[in-house]
């Protein structure tokens, strides 16, 4: 488990009362300075277990080490304290550029660096997903693109030989350390494991895939799993054997084909279909399945960990300075910033019922029928809505006589909207309260916060409705039963973005869309520039249902490379560092 802590430093020992209700904090590598040097420390705890042999509730031989970020204030000006290994130690730290997280760091970390590898692991996880659904994973076009992204954010993906450069450790220290972060962030709900798990898991397979033979054989004995590569002429001794026994794989193809021998009980789900050659208590395993053995393992571990953190996190969420920051990483928005209103009022109020059909994404769509139908929306709606129309460009004048003319069409008069409604317009144009300029929902923001109770209609329709309503709602706007379908089974597999992506090219009658969704007034802009003529797009009807469901597996190059828009470091981290900067 991590947690983090801000104090000041106490004179040779100081307290950790999120962790253990004052009890001393003890360190070996660390002595402790005077309270009176202006230092301020933030400590990331990672609990690995509990000792029986009755150490001190937080001392090193507990198992609880300490990632430290290490921060000096002296005439207004900071100073990060970073200490980086070198020579032969690197290899010793990270011995293979893929790990199954077993140890926490422990090393100091910059806050810089915490907030960019968090950003930047979640955005290759977030491209993990899209090309996931988007390509098959044995599919040229999926390893070429996951490579690319790998290289541009610059995590680890190939073994650059037996010389670690200062470029691979660094990927590699990355690697592991956003790891853990992003852990932390992610263990706060069963969907967020889940979600995590998975992204991770197929970015562990392509990067075992990626392996050479002798890099996979030092991996596994790193990793205490015993499994052998058999040599050629006990290949060839067993081939017609191993032909008969492994499905798919014809002699020239066992020829190419390495064989790992695996005990038994280590591959039952091989064993149990009889897909494998067994012989004196072992399996004979081909390459192209050993993966799924030590994915198996891997997952079994990750979740374990998770489950463990998630059971803790309690102790965590006590401390309201930590929270909103782990709240935030784990349903942050990477991309255009849409609260700038450079369009500002480009639309007039007349457009926006007509925009509504033609523009708006289902979530916008729902909650603009309902305050036409109600004259009312409650204040989760009012939110989400409110900020969109912002995020497109109606003004806040716009906004105050949009709302006032529909809400007095109901049991609101004049007088009480403006005692009642007005102020809270306002404040989310940053003219009253604190004057912060609110921020358009993103799609993690609205799938993973203030869920719709009764009567309310702001969320994700396709993660919060029933799935017999969605179909309903999705047939009364003329969506194709095939398209339909399609939908669900994004919707069943808990893809909610990839699920809105369809449904903007079968409401706009495209074949690809070209984009990767991740924000509500990202589908406006993409539908403006679409429909009128700002970007080119092949226009098809609509396949059958059995293609379909084959391009969803094959879609052109251009679905992810677009994904991520070009912005600079400090517009990515800009959020983040807001959240920061309370602490």
């Amino acid at each position: 488990m991590c947690i983090l802590l801000s104090h000041s430093v106490k004179p040779r020992r100081t307290f950790c009362g999120a962790l253990f209700r004052c009890q001393p904090l003890f360190s070996t590598d660390l002595t402790w300075l005077p309270a009176s040097i202006p230092y301020k420390v933030l400590w990331l705890a990672c609990l690995r277990g509990t000792a029986s042999d009755g150490a001190a509730p937080c001392s090193p031989s507990r198992g609880i080490v300490y990632f430290k970020i290490k921060m000096e204030f002296r005439r207004n000006r900071r100073k990060f304290v970073h200490t980086k290994l070198s020579g032969d130690r690197r290899g010793d730290l990270y011995p293979h550029s893929l790990q199954f997280y077993l140890q926490p760091p422990t090393e100091n970390i910059s806050l810089a660096d915490f907030e960019l590898f968090a950003i930047e692991r979640l955005k290759l996880l977030k491209a993990v997903e899209s090309l996931g659904v988007s390509y098959l994973k044995t599919n040229e076009q999926y390893k070429s693109k996951l490579e690319s992204e790998l290289r541009k954010l610059k995590f680890p993906y190939r073994p650059p030989g037996d010389v670690i450069t200062d470029d691979e450790y660094d990927n590699r220290r990355k690697d592991h350390i956003s790891h853990f972060i992003l852990r932390l962030a992610y263990c706060q709900s069963e969907d967020l494991r889940r979600w995590f798990i998975q992204q991770e898991m197929d970015l562990f397979r392509f990067r075992f895939n990626e392996m050479t033979k002798a890099g996979i054989q030092d991996f596994l004995a790193y990793n205490k799993l015993k499994y052998d590569a058999i040599s050629n002429e006990e290949k060839e001794f067993y081939k017609d054997k191993l032909m008969r026994a492994t499905v798919g794989l014809s002699i020239p193809k066992i020829e190419e084909q390495e064989f790992y021998k695996v005990p038994f009980q280590d591959a039952l789900d091989l064993v149990r279909p009889r897909k494998v050659f067994l012989r004196k208590g072992f399996a004979y395993v081909p390459h192209q399945d050993i993966v799924a053995i030590v994915l198996n393992d891997f997952r079994t571990k990750l979740s374990k960990a998770l489950a463990l953190t998630a059971r803790a996190l309690p102790a965590v969420q006590s401390d309201e300075r930590l929270q909103p920051l782990l709240n935030h990483l784990s349903h942050c928005y990477t991309g255009k910033d849409y609260s700038a209103q450079k369009n500002a009022g480009t639309i007039s109020l007349e457009q926006i019922d007509s925009l509504s059909a033609t523009s708006f994404p289902l979530c916008m769509r729902q909650l603009h029928k309902s305050l036409r139908d109600n004259h009312h929306l409650r204040h989760g709606g009012r939110m989400q809505y409110g900020l969109f129309l912002k995020g497109i460009g109606i003004t806040l004048d716009q906004a105050l006589q949009f709302w006032k003319l529909e809400f007095i069409k109901g049991k609101v008069d004049a007088e009480k909207f403006d005692k009642t409604y007005s102020y809270s317009i306002r404040h989310n144009y940053g003219k009253e309260g604190k004057r912060t300029d609110y921020t358009p929902y993103s799609c993690m923001k609205i799938i993973l916060t203030n869920p719709p109770g009764q009567g309310d209609f702001h969320g994700c329709p396709f993660r919060h409705s029933d799935p017999e309503l969605l179909k309903q709602k999705l047939q009364s706007y003329k969506i194709p039963s095939a398209g339909i379908t399609q939908i669900l089974d994004l919707v069943k597999g808990m893809h909610y973005q990839l699920a809105c992506q369809k449904y903007f090219e079968l409401i706009h009658n495209i074949d690809d869309c070209g984009f990767s969704l991740n924000h509500p007034n990202q589908y406006f802009a993409e539908s403006q520039r679409l429909l009128t003529g700002g970007r080119d797009v092949k226009k098809e009807p609509l396949p059958s249902e059995s293609s379909q469901k084959k391009q969803s597996s094959q879609k052109s190059t251009s679905s992810v490379s677009s994904s991520n828009p070009a912005i600079s470091a400090s517009a990515e981290l800009e959020d983040l560092e807001k959240i920061f900067s309370d602490y």
